[in-house]
């Protein structure tokens, strides 16, 4: 048993060439901020393109828990919000399942109302630390109780009396960002964020869609946000771009396994995000980047992939915050490419759903891969065309360390096996009937 349920052991098999057209889901990233940005405007978001994932169905569920009202319509999701400092405390523990994201943007956005809410996740999930959240929370006046060290299930009070903030982060973190900034909107006066190396700005983009003044500048302590508390954020039509984390895997699939050419549509090409792709050219990968534009406020491509031979290359460190959740497919992916792939710089990769460093290196050595590794790199050799596989490999409740290994077996000698392939549906639910629509050898 995991904590999604029982175990879902799948396997992966050589096949001939991926072709077809790559349905993308939304963006998990952007969906998690409609949702919440939706409850803290006055009136009627609508959202398109929503990830309908276990992750970010927690995090409307959440909405719904603090007093927003969230439907499905059709194929749209409306949000009618409650405004800035409107949440009602939840009359249940807030169960995030999985979401890592949600529960640390769900924290923020309550840590300035002055009610309480306790929350869980998965097996997964409780073992991850909210402390470097719950740190800057506690600066506006919130309290957490819960088990040492941060984890979950903790009980958080928001501030009676908000304070503004000036936060640097300690770290590149997209999620304590976010999590920081969601608080401001409900304290008096100004909020200062300061990053030394700049994140997903998906939240910062969002906000000023929403109405909220918020000013950027780089200085010389780095990349300076200032929001203005206190806002009646405007209820918007958001329209979701497709997730580049999800593309990842199908894109990867199709430079893996000889003959293949997909199109991947309206996938986001938002430049702190966008690492991985620039790696991928840098490695030689045949991907044509068509017809771009802007939607919904961020920028997308149609993705044109084929495959060819790939080299190893050395990942720049300053590039890990813009792919941190791709390293374990490019794992994957460098286990097929020439010569070694070394990256570094990816500590932040030991605190995730688990620790993908040990986790990408256990399998990728269980498939005859040559694995290098320190407390925050990891270095691949490379052996294309000769992947040996025939392994069933650990997931660790990982949906990333899933669908890598799936990925991986469509190229190997030899079929390999992930031991639970139910973590995907966090992320990616479509993930397995896609992939086999396209061509891929995907079964129980």
């Amino acid at each position: 048993m995991t904590g999604h349920g029982a175990a879902e052991p799948l396997t992966a098999e050589a096949a001939g060439p991926l072709r077809g057209v790559a349905e993308i889901p939304g963006d998990k990233s952007v969906s998690h901020r409609a949702l919440i940005l939706g409850a803290l405007a006055v009136g009627e978001t609508r959202i398109t393109g929503l990830l309908e994932s276990e992750d970010v169905i927690r995090t409307a569920a959440a909405m719904r828990a603090f007093g927003a009202e969230v439907e499905r319509d059709g194929g749209t999701w409306v949000v009618h919000g409650v405004g800035v400092g409107g949440f009602r405390e939840p009359e249940d523990v807030i169960d995030c399942g999985n979401a890592g994201t949600g529960v640390r943007l769900v924290m923020g956005a309550m840590a300035t109302t002055p009610v309480a809410a306790t929350f869980t996740g998965d097996a997964s999930l409780r073992r991850r630390p909210m402390g470097r959240v719950l740190d800057p929370l506690a600066l506006f006046g919130a309290q957490a109780v819960g088990r040492r060290g941060g984890l979950l299930p903790l009980t958080l009070v928001g501030a009676e009396t908000a304070l503004p903030v000036q936060y640097t982060l300690p770290v590149p973190s997209a999620q304590v960002k976010s999590a920081v900034l969601l608080a401001g909107l409900n304290a008096p006066g100004e909020t200062v964020v300061i990053e030394n190396e700049a994140t997903r700005d998906h939240t910062e983009r969002m906000l000023r869609g929403f109405g909220a003044e918020i000013a950027i500048e780089e200085a010389a302590e780095g990349r300076v946000i200032r929001l203005t508390g206190q806002p009646e954020l405007v209820p918007q039509q958001v329209a979701v771009p497709r997730d580049p984390s999800s593309a990842a895997f199908p894109v990867a699939a199709a430079l893996m396994v000889p003959g293949s050419e997909l199109r991947v549509p309206q996938v986001a090409m938002n430049p702190t995000r966008a690492g991985l792709f620039d790696t991928l050219v840098e490695m030689g990968a045949d991907i044509a980047f068509e017809n771009r534009r802007e939607e919904g406020g961020e920028p997308v491509a149609d993705l044109v992939v084929r495959h060819g031979p790939l080299r190893g290359v050395e990942v720049p460190p300053e590039r890990a915050v813009s792919m941190i959740d791709e390293y374990p497919v490019l794992a994957a992916l460098a286990a097929t490419a020439e010569g070694r792939t070394v990256m570094r710089g990816i500590g932040e990769l030991r605190v995730k759903e688990c620790d993908r460093i040990d986790a990408m290196a256990r399998g990728l050595e269980a498939c005859g891969i040559r694995v290098e590794e320190g407390e925050d790199w990891m270095i691949v050799e490379g052996r294309p065309g000769e992947v040996e596989g025939g392994a069933t490999v650990a997931t660790r409740l990982d949906h990333r360390i899933a669908m890598s290994f799936l990925c991986l077996g469509l190229a190997t000698r030899k079929p390999v096996t992930v031991d639970d392939a139910s973590p995907i549906a966090t992320s990616f639910p479509g993930f397995v009937p896609l992939m086999r629509s396209l061509g891929a050898r995907i079964g129980g």
